[in-house]
């Protein structure tokens, strides 16, 4: 099997996940989750770079970047995902398989937390399950990546 490189973006404000409202996120950081996410890159034979930026600029030129780096996107975008045309445009503009994720289920949440301009440009969404959010995220990309090939 070929190396495949998977980018995963945080948005704002989940530099404070463990300090912020542990009963919504979870009280795990970020830098726990990416360690996790390393790890299960590791057993399938992934490698995952992580990034996290509260700006929506730095999170596009990120995803324009990856064009050139990495084969897939795993997304986080924080509040970006009910306002960010950018980060939608972008997303589409690189055309890479993106899986978007949230730790909370967006859903149960307030009503503007029930529209993401990321799913219409994502292969899938996986929300809920806290920190296996991301990881399930993670096995259904790389899945996706390797049937593909």
């Amino acid at each position: 099997m070929p190396p495949l490189s998977i980018l995963a973006l945080h948005g704002p404000n989940l530099n404070m996940l463990g300090h912020r409202e542990p009963g919504i996120y979870g009280s795990l950081s970020l830098s726990e989750i990416n360690r996790l996410l390393e790890e299960e890159a590791s057993k399938l034979q992934a490698s995952i770079i992580s990034m996290q930026s509260n700006h929506e600029g730095v999170l596009v030129d990120t995803i324009h970047e990856a064009l050139e780096k990495h084969q897939g996107i795993l997304i986080n975008a924080g509040a970006y995902t009910h306002t960010s045309v950018a980060l939608r445009d972008a997303i589409a503009a690189v055309n890479l398989p993106t899986v978007e994720v949230h730790l909370s289920n967006i859903y149960r949440r307030e009503e503007f937390r029930h529209h993401s301009y990321i799913s219409p440009v994502a292969i899938g969404q996986i929300s809920g399950f806290g920190v296996q959010s991301y990881l399930l995220g993670l096995q259904a990309l790389v899945h996706h990546l390797r049937e593909k090939s």
